[in-house]
C-alpha cells in the first residue's frame, strides 16, 4: 500500500486501548497517509499494537519512550519523518507530559501532525524548535480560510448515489472504523463506494474526501459536509457513499449528529452502539438513552430508516458478543452485527435492498 507522506510514530502516552487513544487505533487498523513504524505508550510497550487493539498481530511495536522508537529505527532504509499525535483527549487540550515528549520528536527533526484544538505551530516553544531542526508542524483541526469554506445550497439533491450515514449512540464509540470496513467491504464486492471523513483521524488515515467537522464556523458546518459528499459523487461517480459520524444525536458535549442528517440527508442510517457502556464518554452521571429512543430520534428528524446496528465490543467477553447482537435486534427489530469480527457481509446484506433500488 502506498502512503501519502511518509513513515510515523504514533505518539499516544497513557491512552492506547482507551477512549482517548481513537486517533491511535485508526491508523493502527488503517491508513494509506503514513507507514506507521509503531506506537508509544509505556503502559504497552514490548508488544504489538493490534494484539492489544484487536487481538491481531498487525508487526506495529508499542514503544515506551518517542527515543525508543527512534532508536529501534535509526540507520534503517525506512526511518521515521513523522510523529502523529494519535491521542483524542478531551476538549483536544495537550497535557505536560505530551508537551515534553512532543518537543523531544521535534528536536529530532520529525515533522508533527495533530489533531488537537492546542495549535501546536503557534505555540511559541514548539514553533522555535521547528525552526532550528527544520521540522513541519501541521495542525489538522485548523479552521480553513473563511473564502474556501460553503454554504448549504440544495445541491445535495443532485447527488444519485446511495448515501448511508454511520451514526452513533455516543462518542469514541466506532464509528468511523465502521464506515471504513463498510466502504471497503462494498469494494471488495465490485461496488463503486466512496468515504466521506468528518474528523482529523478520517484526515490522517488519508481521508480523500473529508472535513474536519469540529473546527468549522457553525455557518458553515451544513454547507461543507453537502460540499464534501456532493464533491466526492462528483469525483468518482460512485454507486455508494459512507459517511463519518461524529458524536451522537444525545451527547451533552458532541451532538454532531444532527448536521449530518440535515446536510448529508442520508438515504439509510447504520447506527454504532455499545451494550456494555452505561454513561455518555467522558460524562459520568450522564446515562447514554437507551438505544429504542435514538433510533426514534434518527427516524424523526431524518424520516429515513436506521437500517441496522453495528455493535462496538467493549467491555463484553468473546462468548457474550453473539447474545449482545441478539439482544438488540429483539429491543429493535434491526439487525446486528460486530463488523470487527464479522466483517462488512452482514451489514452489506442488511442494505441490499436499498442497493438493488440504486442499481
Amino acid at each position: 500500500m502506498s502512503t501519502i507522506d511518509g513513515n510515523a510514530i504514533v505518539y499516544c502516552e497513557g491512552a492506547f486501548n482507551t477512549p482517548n487513544g481513537k486517533t491511535a487505533h485508526g491508523l493502527v487498523r488503517f491508513t494509506e497517509r503514513y507507514r506507521v513504524l509503531g506506537v508509544v505508550d509505556s503502559s504497552y510497550a514490548g508488544q504489538d499494537a493490534g494484539v492489544i487493539l484487536d487481538g491481531q498481530q498487525k508487526g506495529i511495536p508499542i514503544y515506551g519512550t518517542v527515543a525508543e522508537a527512534m532508536d529501534a529505527h535509526k540507520g534503517s532504509a525506512a526511518p521515521a519523518s513523522h510523529l502523529v499525535v494519535g491521542i483524542a483527549p478531551d476538549g483536544g487540550r495537550l497535557g505536560s507530559t505530551a508537551r515534553k515528549n512532543i518537543l523531544e520528536a521535534i528536536e529530532y527533526g520529525l515533522n508533527v501532525d495533530a489533531g488537537l484544538h492546542d495549535f501546536l505551530s503557534e505555540d511559541p516553544q514548539f514553533k522555535d524548535a521547528a525552526r532550528r531542526t527544520g521540522a513541519r508542524i501541521r495542525d489538522i483541526r485548523k479552521p480553513p480560510p473563511r473564502d474556501r469554506l460553503h454554504f448549504f445550497t440544495g445541491k445535495i439533491q443532485d447527488v444519485k448515489a446511495l448515501k448511508v450515514a454511520v451514526l452513533g449512540t455516543d462518542s469514541a464509540i466506532g464509528k468511523r472504523t465502521t464506515a471504513w470496513i463498510l466502504v471497503h467491504g462494498l469494494q471488495e464486492m465490485g461496488i463503486r463506494a466512496a468515504f466521506v471523513g468528518t474528523g482529523q483521524t478520517a484526515w490522517l488515515q488519508g481521508a480523500r474526501h473529508c472535513i474536519v467537522l469540529d473546527s468549522l464556523i457553525n455557518d458553515f458546518v451544513s454547507g461543507e459536509i453537502e460540499y464534501v459528499v456532493w464533491e466526492a459523487w462528483k469525483d468518482g461517480d460512485p454507486q455508494v457513499i459512507v459517511i463519518e459520524g461524529q458524536g451522537s444525536l444525545m451527547n451533552p458535549a458532541y451532538p454532531g449528529g444532527f448536521e449530518i442528517l440535515a446536510a448529508a440527508r442520508p438515504d439509510a442510517v447504520v447506527l454504532q452502539h455499545a451494550p456494555a457502556r452505561a454513561e455518555y464518554d467522558g460524562f459520568p452521571g450522564y446515562p447514554i438513552h437507551p438505544i429504542e429512543i435514538q433510533i426514534q430520534a434518527v427516524e424523526l428528524l431524518s424520516g429515513k430508516p436506521v437500517r441496522a446496528i453495528t455493535i462496538n465490543h467493549e467491555g463484553l467477553k468473546g462468548d457474550q458478543i453473539p447474545a449482545a447482537c441478539r439482544d438488540v435486534t429483539a429491543h429493535t427489530g434491526r439487525p446486528a452485527c460486530d463488523v470487527l469480527l464479522d466483517g462488512a457481509r452482514p451489514l452489506i446484506q442488511s442494505l441490499r435492498p436499498y442497493l438493488n433500488d440504486k442499481g
